[in-house]
């Protein structure tokens, strides 16, 4: 069963609308990245599988339940990391995290301070003392402490340094090898290619790539780079090849797809040298955002 599910959501403000039609499936124990730029509508999707935001066409189920009709029940097994999170000042991160403790009618005093240990955040500290990252890893462990079957994380890394990023993807490969579900929003391809094995792509407010990683590697670029014994090569270059710049016994160019057969060709030239680059998710991500802008234009 897949963990959340929506069929043709669509949020509006007014005149405005900021989701349209999207189709989004996270499939239960993945971890999924949600990615996109700044204003993309990623917060707003979350908010509205949250329960927070009603939609204003389309569904949303969220771990087999509406996410709208059922949100109180759902936020009960559910766990969400907000992009800007507020804490009361005046309290301990220690009483802060035992008071979202007795909300939940949980007991996670043991997991919190085993994730205040991994995080390394002091929590007899009050809030106000506490750094912007402070705040994050605070953010972190009430979000992971009762282990609840869906993660919703919105830029979970922000303000954190590298070792501590580190230690967090270390504890969300863990809960996915639990059989729970992260849903990670960032707007860093590098993070979400790092850490998950699905990614849907969230531009102005539509769903326009939805796959696992390895699926869009096959078709993300290479960058090809060859010098030959002789002047040019002996034979044609492959179709799969797209030449940018030859000079003199020098070949720059990339390729996509399956890299066999650009070895194959290569084993039948006179090389002295050659560089290929492993996939670069990046280029394929912007040239698909330069093709769906000119068929906007066309």
């Amino acid at each position: 069963m897949d963990a959340v599910v929506t069929e043709q959501l669509c949020k509006r403000y007014g005149a405005t609308e900021v989701l349209h039609g999207i189709d989004l499936r996270v499939p239960a124990g993945s971890l999924y990245g949600f990615l996109g730029p700044n204003g993309a509508g990623k917060t707003t999707a979350i908010r509205v599988l949250l329960g927070l935001l009603r939609a204003s066409g389309g569904r949303a189920t969220v771990l087999g339940r509406d996410a709208w009709r059922d949100g109180p029940r759902l936020r009960a097994e559910l766990s969400h990391l907000p992009g800007d999170i507020r804490w009361y000042d005046y309290l301990t991160g220690k009483a802060t995290l035992a008071m979202l403790d007795a909300v939940r009618g949980t007991n996670s005093v043991t997991e919190a301070r085993r994730l205040a240990d991994v995080f390394g955040l002091d929590l007899g500290k009050r809030v106000r003392d506490f750094s912007r990252g402070m705040k994050q890893k605070l953010g972190l462990i009430q979000a992971l402490m009762h282990q609840p079957k869906l993660l919703v994380l919105d830029e979970p890394t922000a303000s954190l340094d590298p070792l501590v990023r580190e230690s967090l993807n270390t504890e969300l490969r863990q809960v996915v090898r639990d059989g729970r579900t992260v849903l990670f929003s960032s707007h860093s391809l590098q993070e979400v290619e790092a850490l998950c094995d699905w990614v849907g792509i969230l531009r102005e407010g539509r769903l326009v790539e939805q796959d696992r990683i390895e699926s869009l590697r096959t078709r993300a670029l290479r960058r090809v780079e060859i010098t030959f014994e002789d002047a040019q090569p002996t034979r044609p270059t492959p179709d799969g090849l797209h030449v940018g710049r030859k000079a003199d016994s020098r070949l720059e160019g990339s390729w996509v797809g399956s890299i066999q057969p650009l070895l194959d060709w290569l084993a039948g030239q006179r090389v002295r040298d050659v560089s290929i680059t492993p996939p670069d998710l990046a280029d394929l991500f912007l040239a698909y955002y330069s093709d769906t802008e000119r068929e906007g234009a066309s």
